[in-house]
């Protein structure tokens, strides 16, 4: 499976523009960053290749985004985001809505956090998770847009079942490009594995809680997003995957509905 070295992940403008005032100002209101990275995947996931790099030795060891902010600290944090803004200049990737793809990786993180909290697992780890499932996409759509733009023609990159067709025609989904990336960011093994396997968490040896999680919420939210009605999520609910992780199928169905159009800001 091939990563690029150099990649060419689009922010969105007007988060890195609100950091920029933020950290720029006398006191930044940290609580306030936390909020604008966790909106991002992009700059979500520089700021934890970052943190896990080899500078701060803690390679593998941070799971979230708020440990991250406050191990870099402002000044870094600024270095990060003039890196950011240097990438501003690059083509928007074909195929793909960026700010679309932010609301939707934000409303899953959102959602993955709630299971969290209903089944006792890393809350900062599922969120930071979800938040950056999608990455491979962006990567795909870059590297191999002819190969990415036949499959687009049968199902969307948010459709539940677009994980199922890209194994089916490529033997690997964007799941396992994300956690490719992650890996080679030194991101938390466990986690990367998660990632790595959400797609079929019922499959491996051993079954994976967070993956569970992760299935769960990136289904939902996939959902939901492409319309779904009540009856079709109910029909096809991964009932067994609720069912391994001992949450209730209504309460996970039952969380609070995502306004796709509303801004997050």
């Amino acid at each position: 499976m091939h990563v690029a070295k150099e990649l060419s992940l689009p922010c969105q403008p007007r988060v890195l523009a609100l950091l920029m005032r933020e950290l720029l100002g006398d006191v930044p209101n940290m609580r306030r960053v936390n909020q604008l990275f966790g909106g991002d995947p992009v700059l979500a996931a520089q700021l934890m290749q970052c943190a896990n790099s080899s500078v701060f030795q803690m390679a593998g060891q941070v799971r979230g985004i708020a440990p991250a902010i406050v191990l870099l600290g402002a000044r870094q944090l600024k270095g990060l985001l003039k890196k950011a803004e240097l990438g501003l200049t690059v083509r928007a990737t074909a195929g793909i809505d960026m700010a679309q793809f932010a609301r939707i990786s934000h409303a899953t993180a959102k959602l993955a956090r709630n299971l969290a909290a209903l089944t006792g697992l890393d809350g900062s780890a599922a969120y930071m998770a979800a938040l950056l499932h999608a990455l491979g996409q962006i990567i795909l759509h870059q590297t191999q847009p002819e190969r990415v733009a036949v499959l687009n023609q049968e199902a969307s990159i948010w459709d539940p079942r677009r994980p199922r067709l890209e194994a089916k025609h490529w033997g690997y989904s964007a799941n396992s490009t994300t956690a490719a990336l992650l890996r080679s960011w030194n991101l938390p093994s466990d986690v990367v594995a998660s990632i790595q396997s959400l797609e079929a968490p019922m499959a491996t040896e051993s079954f994976d809680p967070m993956a569970g999680l992760l299935h769960l919420a990136v289904w939902c939210s996939r959902a939901k997003h492409v319309g779904w009605s009540e009856r079709t999520m109910a029909d096809t609910f991964p009932v067994d995957v609720a069912l391994a992780l001992g949450v209730d199928v209504d309460v996970v169905l039952q969380q609070e509905a995502i306004d796709w159009h509303q801004s997050m800001y």
